[in-house]
């Protein structure tokens, strides 16, 4: 028996969607654009893209697709989220609108542009700091933060996959939880393919066992 073709779909409501859809591309893996709840059928893994958390929010609920992505997400569809994705996945956020919704699926608490304005937004590297990005001696990740949400609280059964800036002392910038996987800053726009590799591991995973 062949196996399955994983597809990713990428939530194109705002934000990074070519860019996203070019990583994976890079990396053999089709993609598809999600804009409606019937564009979910079929899918392996879905991505939460970069933009601006509160719009990104309203605009998954006006839709009609948070429901239905809550829940596939619930019986175990892996979600990735970048920058603002990552507001969406995360079970606390702070500095959030009242009528900001979140998926609540990743134990930890962000804060809404947490290295300030616009203005302060920058390019670094991150440290890995779990097996799945190479360890602490792999080469570090760079990375661009745009208004990007600071990791203030992460719960016990989440793993901390790499830190801002060298060494293991910064604040955490890429989570995992199961299948749920975060990162604070906007992976899509460098040219190291380390996380979407992963997910794309985590997508073809939950496929051969959606196949048996």
């Amino acid at each position: 028996m062949s196996e399955p073709t994983a597809i990713v779909g990428v939530l194109a409501l705002q934000g990074d969607v070519r860019e996203h859809e070019a990583a994976f591309g890079e990396l053999g893996v089709p993609t598809r654009r999600v804009r409606r709840p019937e564009d979910l059928d079929g899918l392996s893994g879905v991505v939460f893209p970069g933009g601006e958390s509160t719009t990104l929010s309203l605009l998954v609920d006006s839709s009609g697709l948070f429901d239905p992505l809550h829940k596939r997400i619930a019986e175990g569809l892996p979600v990735f989220g970048t920058c603002a994705g990552i507001i969406l996945l995360a079970r606390q956020v702070e500095g959030g609108r009242a009528d900001q919704r979140s998926f609540g699926v990743l134990d930890c608490t962000v804060r809404r542009n947490g290295y300030g304005p616009q203005r302060f937004s920058f390019e670094g590297e991150v440290t890995p700091t779990g097996p799945e990005l190479g360890g602490e001696d792999a080469a570090p990740l760079p990375a661009v933060f745009i208004r990007a949400p600071l990791v203030v609280a992460v719960g016990e059964g989440v793993d901390v996959l790499a830190r801002e800036g060298r060494g293991t002392g910064g604040a955490p910038v890429v989570l995992r939880d199961g299948k749920v996987l975060g990162a604070t800053f906007h992976p899509e726009l460098t040219t190291d393919r380390r996380l979407h590799a992963l997910f794309a591991q985590m997508v073809k995973s939950e496929c051969r066992t959606a196949l048996w």
